[in-house]
């Protein structure tokens, strides 16, 4: 057992004997003859020793293979401190790295949605935050490699400097920690809104898409039907290009573009979709529209064989100023019916090619030129009623614009003793328009159409005073 045992304890204090015969000599590392004597002794003691004992006798032979050296109790201490100072500031660098990366991603999400001024300075804020992040990264890497804290024969000056150096490290650390949790606090608002943006993306691009799809599917419907639609299909054909950026997402395009464009998308698309779905009404709409207005171009063919008989009458029993600007009323009618006429049957044409828009706009114009024909033809005959009751009575147009006047006047004198001029002028000028129109009526040939015209422009310019006093009046009690 003796002999087995004693070839590797005695290597392994092989440097420990060293280390004695410099203690016995002085430090010069070459042992004189007492110290070998001493040494050899030892070394057949320490074979001779009981394996428990031997443990116990030679601390560290077993504790790292003797590679540190053991400089006692209060050099350890100080090589855990440091060791806990190390630890300690690598905790804080995790933490500010990890932090910094949180908030790279919170400032590419702002930068993706907002560029207005308080979102660029945001990104210039952590740019500066960066640099410093780097230069306390720096400083502590450096105080890390500056350090060995498992160096063998590590003094304990050299731990404590370690301890002090990361211990500050760690401070710079824990500043620039805190700095950048502040800058993420005043972050918020900003954040908000781009979150708020991005989670409206994918629903915004979703109804788009969705919006496509119905419009396709309405103009499939529509062509099972029969009906050609080939201004709608093609206005869905140039939302394609949009659809392809739309795909392509907001990481080449941007969050605020991408919305827009989703959002007109969407808007177009539903356009498309509900002019298909009305289409087939429109198409029953036109017919019934055609229909009509041939119905009514016919009738008015037949009215406007009225008007001559009617500027015969009023030639015989009128003065010419009466019926003058009536005498073109025939001719204009039929050329207006003629006309009317040519619309639709351009308009029928358009109907039979599907050409939807143009038959709306012909039935349009024929619809206005049929207006006018028949505003004519009615202004002959109502001319011929209203002079036929004006020449047997005209006192009643008097009063009737007598009693306007006087209503106005009352108005305008309620609550003072004299009316304001610029109301009583006009109502002044009113009253002897009157006059003079009452005046016209004398002689053989009375021009009662002037005198119809006269006092229903009297009545016309009474009106706009009452409405001027009511408001002024109005106003000034609201105030």
């Amino acid at each position: 057992m003796t002999a087995t045992h004693a070839r590797p304890y005695a290597g392994a204090d092989g440097r420990a004997l060293s280390g004695a015969g410099r203690s016995a000599e002085g430090g010069t590392g070459r042992p004189g003859r007492r110290g070998a004597f001493v040494g050899l002794r030892d070394a057949l003691t320490l074979v001779l020793l009981p394996l428990p004992l031997l443990v116990g006798a030679v601390p560290g032979a077993f504790a790292g293979g003797g590679t540190r050296r053991w400089f006692g109790g209060r050099g350890e201490s100080l090589r855990a401190d440091a060791q806990a100072a190390k630890d300690a500031a690598a905790a804080s660098f995790y933490e500010l790295d990890t932090a910094q990366r949180d908030l790279r991603i919170s400032i590419e999400t702002i930068t993706a949605v907002d560029s207005s001024p308080g979102a660029r300075k945001a990104v210039a804020d952590f740019a500066a935050l960066g640099q410093r992040i780097d230069e306390v990264s720096h400083g502590y890497i450096t105080a890390v490699d500056a350090h060995d804290l498992d160096k063998d024969d590590l003094e304990p000056s050299a731990a404590s400097q370690a301890r002090g150096d990361l211990t500050r490290a760690k401070q710079e650390l824990d500043r620039v920690k805190g700095d950048l949790d502040r800058f993420e606090q005043g972050l918020g608002p900003l954040l908000d809104k781009a979150e708020t943006q991005l989670a409206r993306l994918a629903p915004a691009v979703e109804r788009a898409r969705q919006a496509l799809l119905a419009a396709s599917n309405a103009l499939d419907a529509v062509r099972d039907a029969g009906l050609r639609a080939d201004d709608l299909a093609a206005r869905l054909a140039a939302l394609a290009p949009e659809l392809t950026m739309l795909n392509q997402g907001a990481g080449r395009h941007g969050v605020a573009e991408t919305l827009q464009r989703a959002d007109r998308v969407k808007r177009d698309a539903e356009s498309v979709r509900s002019e298909a779905e009305r289409l087939p009404e429109r198409a029953r709409e036109i017919d019934r529209r055609l229909v009509s207005l041939r119905t009514r171009a016919q009738a008015l063919t037949t009215r406007a064989g009225t008007v001559d008989p009617v500027l015969s009458e009023l030639r015989r029993r009128f003065a010419a100023a009466c019926w003058q600007d009536l005498q073109q009323v025939p001719d204009q009618a039929a050329s207006s019916v003629r006309q009317a006429e040519e619309k639709l049957a351009e308009a029928a044409k358009a109907r039979e090619e599907q050409r939807w828009a143009d038959a709306t706009s012909l039935l349009s114009t024929a619809r206005a030129l049929l207006n006018g024909t028949d505003e004519a033809v009615s202004a002959a005959g109502d001319r011929l009623q209203r002079l036929n009751a004006v020449s047997k009575d005209p006192q009643r147009e008097i009063d009737r614009t007598r009693f306007a006047i006087r209503d106005a006047q009352r108005l305008a004198m309620s609550g003072r003793t004299t009316p304001e001029p610029r109301h009583a002028r006009p109502l002044d000028d009113s009253v002897a328009r009157l006059d003079r129109a009452v005046s016209s009526l004398e002689g053989r040939h009375p021009d009662y159409w002037h005198f119809l015209t006269e006092t229903e422009a009297v009545r016309h310019r009474v009106a706009r005073v009452v409405s001027e006093i009511r408001e002024e009046r109005g106003a000034g009690q609201g105030g």
